[in-house]
């Protein structure tokens, strides 16, 4: 398949099921740093997030997710954002990023927040964020 970015469909869609969360992490390499083999606290992320937005392809393949919590007033937080590898570099991650923001309350009110995985550093920047370096937290032991 071809990727075709003009044809990629985004909506939010916060009952997205968790064998479709499951499978596009997989085809993208988020699937290495998410508890796949735990299919009970994939549905829990799920479950708990209040703001998922999704790109399919034009046959309606899930090929991109973004899961985030807001409060839809102040703050975001995006815990996931993947996009199938065959679908990378076509923008629709930065697409993602930029919807999530809108749904969440846009620039003018909420911040976005993310924890980047090493090897997307760089992809950040480029896709318009800002670094902070005024951020703490406890990482997971599990």
């Amino acid at each position: 398949m071809d990727a075709d970015p003009s044809k990629a469909v985004y909506a939010v869609e916060n009952d997205l099921s968790v064998d479709e969360f499951a499978d596009v992490l997989n085809r993208s390499t988020l699937g290495e740093r998410r508890p796949m083999d735990d299919p009970g606290r994939l549905a829990r992320m799920l479950q708990h997030a209040n703001l998922i937005v999704c790109a399919r392809d034009g046959a309606g393949t899930l090929i991109g997710v973004s899961r985030a919590l807001t409060d839809f007033s102040f703050c975001c937080y995006l815990s996931d954002l993947c996009v199938d590898e065959s679908w990378q570099g076509w923008g629709i991650g930065k697409e993602l990023l930029r919807r999530t923001h809108e749904e969440a309350g846009g620039a003018k009110d909420v911040t976005l927040l993310l924890l980047s995985a090493p090897g997307a550093m760089t992809y950040y920047p480029q896709a318009g964020l800002d670094h902070f370096e005024n951020c703490f937290g406890w990482r997971r032991t599990g």
